[in-house]
Parts: structure tokens; C-alpha cells; sequence
């Protein structure tokens, strides 16, 4: 079967982590992504945090899979006259350049569209339209700004980003919507448009539930946190509240056999209504079911720091797998914490192909993340980061029809570099 979006070719000027985790999605679906890199440099990942000396870092390989990578030197003229030609071949240009950088190399949304009025445009910015929409953005800047690290972390102390990348790879996920979206309406239209998604918008989608938080606060303390139990007003902006759930069935993380020694024995254990019999019989309470001060959720709010004290005694006499397949056989929603490592080698997640080794002709066998979607007509295969300048010949004859004689001039001018030794290697 053909793969989703098979036929759409996307210029892809991105770079770090936003931009290519956007280009990644939509390479994995099928498209064919062009990755141009500037002349003997490349994409800046491709040296950072390496832990190989000499090949491309971890950082950009686990971003760049199935794409086909240039060089291009977009000052030369030569250059110049490819990256044109490649506006007009391609379906989507796809960019997260510092605010104005794209003006700046002459190419508005005006010039592009001239070009090629079906061209979607698709950019990645750190703020939308307003006073700092002329700032650089960073991850951990965008979990700030988008209200995510307000909210995160203890009561008593500062304020926390968080491990998982929501201002970078959030905003690349929200973008991939935008331009398959855009792709859609260009069928009934015929007609290119412009895809904005700005990181602070994007931590902000998936910090939602804490603004539903700040407008609750007007009407009186918000039950569900643990410092109402605990008799501490609240403020007037939504509290940081350590491991609380953030809804309607009230969570924490607990210990678990092991702890002292093994940082991750812990499991997030839910108290749901529906199943608070059960829990109080596994814990062995079983006369909270019918005790007024326990048998409601109601009643159960200001106790919450008490019921999970009592329910971690339990928990720390098994395992977090064993506290799992107990509370699971009766329908508790429990979660353990896993650590990368259980992560990185749990089999059930290699099956789906949401843990992948690959094999990279420089770096060798590596693991990375597989496509998070799972389309059952659209198969996946996720293929190795590409080599700098691996594809440039084969686009510029390929892609843009360049006889050999053409492509020579082009290689002449210096608007492009060879490819890296093991590009020529593997290819030949």
C-alpha cells in the first residue's frame, strides 16, 4: 500500500529540534523531505552532545530520519537559482529560522507565492503576532512563557520545566497538523497558505487545563489540589501542585519495594470513584467504604494527604509491576514510573515500532523513537538520518531535472558540497 501523504515534497529549512520534528512526522507518512543544509556545516545538531567523536550526534540523527539532505550555499547565485527552482517544484517549505530571517534571504510569503501559488509555507516561531514576536525562543523559554512551568513543580518551591520537549517538539507535532491541514483545503482551492505555530501557543494548548484552573479559582478553592486538604489558601494565579492528578480523580506518585536504592520505584496510583471499594479492600481498609469521613469523594478531599500516606504503606510492600498487576485485575488506574532504560528495553514497544533500532553507516546501531501514529493503511518505516550533502546530485537530476552537464555547472560554482566520506562510501 501507498504511504499517507506519498507524492507531497516538502523544502525543509529547518533546523534543532521544532522544525525537524514537524519535517520527521510528515517523512515518516511518506512525504519526500528535503532537508537543505548550508555548505560544510550543516544542521547545528549535527555536532552538539555528541558522544561519538567524528560522526553526527544522537541529537540529530533521532530527528532526521527518512529525509534526503542537500547543501546549498543560498548566497551564490547558483544556489541561488536552485533554491527558486526547488520553491516551484515542492509542496511545502517548512522553516524555523529566527523571526524576519526568511525576509531577509529575499524570500517573503509574497515572492514565494509568486513563484508558486500552491506553496505552503509553514513556520515555526517562538511567539505569535504582539510584543515579543521579534524574540528568540527556546525550549525550557517557551515552557515558561506558555504557563507550563508556572504550574509545575512543589507548592514550596520554584517554578520547573519539564523533561519532556512540549515547547520544541510540541510545537512541531501542532505544526505537522497545520500543514496537512493546509494541504486538505488546497485541494478544494487550489491555493497555498501560510502555517504559523508559535511555541508559546503550543505549551499553552497543553497546559489547557490549568487556565480551566485559573478561571475556577474566581469561584472558590480549587478541591481537588492537595493543599486544600491541607488548609493553605490559595493564591490568585493557578498553584504549582507537585504530583496532584490536574483532574477530576485525585493522583499521586508513591513509593514502591525498593525505593531507597532504585529512583524509579515509584507508581502514580489514581483513587477513582468508581473503584474506591476496591482500593479500600486491597489496602486493607474496608470499613473506609462505608465511613462517612472516606466514603464520598466529597468527604475525601481534605483526607487526601492521609489516604495516599495509608495507601503507600501498601504500595512499598511489592514491587511497582506487582502493585500494577494487582490494582489492574480490578480496574485501578495505576501507571509505573519508567525509567529510559525499562523504556529503551521494553519489548512490547519494539514490537509496535514505537522503539527502533537503526543502523547508521558512520555511527553504527542506535535506538530512537518510531512514529507515534499508527496508520492501518499507511505503513512506516523509519529509515536512518541522512549524511550531509548525501542527495544533493540526486535532487538537483532527480527532483529538478538537471541534465549531468547542469549538474557539474552547479558543482563547479561551489553552490553545493560533496557529500561526506560515508555518503560516497555507501553509494558506491
Amino acid at each position: 500500500m501507498g504511504k499517507a501523504l506519498e507524492g507531497v515534497k516538502i523544502l525543509d529549512f529547518t533546523h534543532v529540534q521544532s522544525g525537524p520534528t514537524c519535517t520527521q512526522l510528515l517523512a515518516w507518512f511518506g512525504a519526500d523531505v528535503i532537508k537543505v543544509e548550508k555548505a560544510g556545516e550543516g544542521d547545528v545538531t549535527r555536532q552538539q552532545l555528541r558522544d561519538i567523536d567524528g560522526v553526527d550526534s544522537l541529537y540529530f540523527t533521532m530527528l532526521n530520519h527518512n529525509k534526503r539532505s542537500i547543501t546549498l550555499d543560498t548566497k551564490n547565485p547558483k544556489g541561488k537559482e536552485v533554491l527558486i527552482e526547488l520553491i516551484k517544484h515542492c509542496d511545502v517549505l517548512v522553516e524555523n529560522f529566527a523571526p524576519g530571517a526568511l525576509d531577509r534571504m529575499g524570500l517573503t510569503w509574497e515572492h514565494i507565492h509568486k513563484l508558486n501559488p500552491r506553496m505552503i509555507v509553514a513556520s515555526v516561531k517562538g511567539f505569535g503576532p504582539g510584543p515579543y514576536e521579534d524574540c528568540k525562543v527556546y525550549e525550557n523559554i517557551a515552557q515558561c512563557a506558555g504557563g507550563s512551568a508556572s504550574t509545575t513543580g512543589f507548592r514550596d518551591g520554584p517554578p520547573l520545566v519539564t523533561g519532556a520537549q512540549i515547547g520544541d517538539s510540541g510545537t512541531g507535532l501542532h505544526l505537522a497538523l497545520g500543514i496537512v491541514t493546509a494541504l486538505y483545503q488546497r485541494m478544494r482551492t487550489g491555493r497555498g497558505q501560510r502555517v504559523l505555530a508559535a511555541m508559546q501557543d503550543g505549551v499553552l494548548n497543553l497546559a489547557r487545563v490549568k487556565l480551566r484552573d485559573q478561571q475556577r479559582l474566581k469561584h472558590g478553592p480549587l478541591k481537588e489540589y492537595s493543599q486544600y486538604g491541607e488548609g493553605i489558601p490559595f493564591g490568585e494565579a493557578t498553584p504549582r501542585a507537585g504530583n496532584d492528578s490536574g483532574g477530576g480523580q485525585p493522583g499521586w506518585i508513591l513509593k514502591c519495594k525498593g525505593w531507597e536504592t532504585d529512583p524509579d520505584s515509584y507508581i502514580y496510583f489514581i483513587t477513582q470513584a468508581p473503584v474506591w471499594g476496591e482500593i479500600c479492600d486491597l489496602i486493607g481498609k474496608p470499613e473506609w467504604k462505608t465511613d462517612p469521613d472516606y466514603a464520598t469523594p466529597n468527604a475525601r478531599l481534605p483526607r487526601l494527604k492521609h489516604i495516599f500516606h495509608t495507601i503507600e504503606q501498601w504500595t512499598m510492600t511489592m514491587t511497582k509491576f506487582e502493585v500494577m498487576e494487582k490494582c489492574n485485575a480490578v480496574d485501578i488506574p495505576v501507571g509505573p514510573i519508567l525509567s529510559m532504560k525499562e523504556i529503551a528495553e521494553e519489548p512490547s514497544l519494539r514490537a509496535t515500532g514505537t522503539v527502533v533500532e537503526v543502523d547508521h553507516p558512520t555511527r553504527g546501531k542506535y535506538l530512537t523513537v518510531g512514529n507515534p501514529i499508527k496508520l492501518s493503511d499507511s505503513p512506516c518505516e523509519v529509515k536512518r538520518s541522512p549524511l550531509l550533502g548525501e542527495h544533493t546530485e540526486e535532487v538537483l537530476s532527480k527532483v529538478l531535472g538537471y541534465s549531468a552537464a547542469e549538474v557539474a555547472e552547479i558543482k563547479g560554482s561551489g553552490a553545493v558540497t560533496p557529500p561526506e566520506k560515508g555518503a560516497r562510501a555507501e553509494a558506491a
